[in-house]
């Protein structure tokens, strides 16, 4: 995959934004904006669509709209960060006191051809096991 701009999809429930939650998402865009980085807000509706499309990888196509489940947690993507840049946005997110957002995923070669909502899947199962192994 060709290194290029740092961008990060960002996905917010509905029911966080109806709840007030707004502030957590407004540090997170802080954070993202003062570190330089791309932000591309991401809706229920796009769910259905390719992690490649959605973060603007040649040869990906817009899908025909596919309905997926509501998806209920938050979920952060990204794209083109070095570890040590990954480690830094990490870090400046815990600073600004942006709560824990369990599921996050680097792009890969692999997860870019995924539906957004299969990887939305995928980090569901491994938040569990991880929660499980921690728990003992």
């Amino acid at each position: 995959m060709a290194a290029g701009k740092e961008m990060v999809l960002y996905y917010q429930p509905e029911l966080d934004k109806q709840k007030g939650n707004g502030t957590k998402a407004a540090k997170l865009k802080a954070v993202l904006v003062r570190m330089g980085i791309r932000i591309k807000n991401i809706s229920q509706e796009q769910m259905g669509q390719s992690v490649g499309y959605l973060a603007g990888f040649d040869g990906f196509e817009e899908q025909d709209a596919v309905e997926c489940s509501l998806v209920e947690e938050e979920l952060l993507v990204m794209k083109n960060f070095s570890n040590s840049r990954l480690d830094e946005l990490l870090m400046n997110l815990r600073r600004a006191g942006v709560e824990k957002i369990a599921l996050k995923a680097v792009i890969t070669d692999t997860n870019c051809k995924w539906k957004l909502y299969d990887l939305y899947q995928e980090l569901i199962k491994e938040h569990e096991v991880m929660s499980k192994k921690e728990q003992q």
